[in-house]
């Protein structure tokens, strides 16, 4: 049976200081999305965009936490709740969502609305670890802080829209990390999480490594949220991302992966986030979104 994918666009840019990625939901459609996606025998259907205020009509210093920076918090919220309900009321209908950013806050509301629908696993496809909280981060900007919110962490603990209670911790594992930073490093180090960084891809092998996060991440649980970063890859490969961190994997290391996560038959919703269109190639970083997309709701070579 051919199953639904709804499409949710999410354009957000309130995190990065090189502007365009609220540009990403049109360039990742107009590069063929759809036709990707039915040619991994899903039948795809339009959603549209969720409303997001541009950054250029808000104040970046609106923020509802007692301490710390945490830009456009009020949209970000305003953005992810809509999106969270978005979401679960798309599963609700046995239908896949597939949520394209826009910047990676867009994950607050995409993972909160999937873990709706239960307990849930998760695995992030990212150079950067996302767990940077309003008290620990050095620029404030909440696309570098959308797993410390989901799990409840710091000044995010009193934050109900925010927080994901089905998302189970010990089933949550990020791959391909190569951009940390010290207060993440030390929240590694004494949360539940399993991480892999970049050097783990390079000396077991992107089979290895990805076999092993998808054991981990579906252990007790029957499905998993899938959230990729296209600046996981290389910026060789992807260069129109907004945050590119060189040292990512390659194109078709990352193919693999999607592959494998396809072949566990446990995606319960998808995020593609963080194309620039405005820094990109001929929309390249865009057609591989779909691509990839496509690979991981089951398309193969033959």
């Amino acid at each position: 049976m051919t199953r639904t994918v709804r499409i949710i666009g999410a354009p957000t840019d309130y995190g990065a200081n090189r502007r365009g990625v609220d540009m990403g939901p049109s360039a990742i459609r107009y590069a063929g999305l759809a036709d990707q996606l039915r040619s991994a025998d899903t039948e795809p259907v339009d959603a549209g965009d969720i409303r997001a205020p541009h950054a250029e009509e808000c104040d970046p210093d609106t923020r509802s936490v007692p301490t710390g920076t945490a830009q456009f918090f009020e949209e970000t919220k305003t953005v992810c709740t809509q999106l969270a309900d978005t979401v679960e009321s798309t599963l609700e209908t046995d239908e896949l969502p597939i949520v394209l950013g826009g910047d990676h806050s867009v994950a607050i509301g995409s993972v909160r609305g999937s873990a709706a629908a239960g307990p849930l696993g998760a695995i992030w496809f990212d150079a950067h670890a996302d767990l940077n909280t309003p008290a620990t981060s050095p620029s404030g900007n909440i696309h570098g802080m959308p797993l410390a919110a989901l799990l409840g962490i710091g000044e995010f603990a009193d934050q109900s829209w925010a927080t994901a209670p089905h998302l189970r911790e010990e089933n949550l594992v990020l791959v391909g990390l190569r951009s940390v930073d010290e207060a993440e490093t030390r929240l590694i180090e004494q949360r539940d999480f399993t991480v892999f960084t970049m050097s783990e891809i390079d000396s077991r092998g992107i089979t290895a490594v990805v076999e092993e996060a998808l054991a981990v991440a579906t252990d007790g649980v029957d499905e998993i949220h899938v959230s990729l970063d296209l600046d996981w890859l290389d910026p060789t490969e992807a260069p129109g991302v907004g945050t590119p961190v060189r040292g990512g994997v390659t194109y078709r290391e990352a193919h693999s992966a999607m592959e494998q996560v396809a072949a566990t038959s446990a995606v319960r919703s998808l995020d593609l986030v963080e194309v620039n269109p405005t820094l990109d190639q001929h929309n390249e970083t865009a057609e591989l979104a779909t691509e990839l997309a496509a690979s991981a709701l089951g398309k193969r070579i033959l």
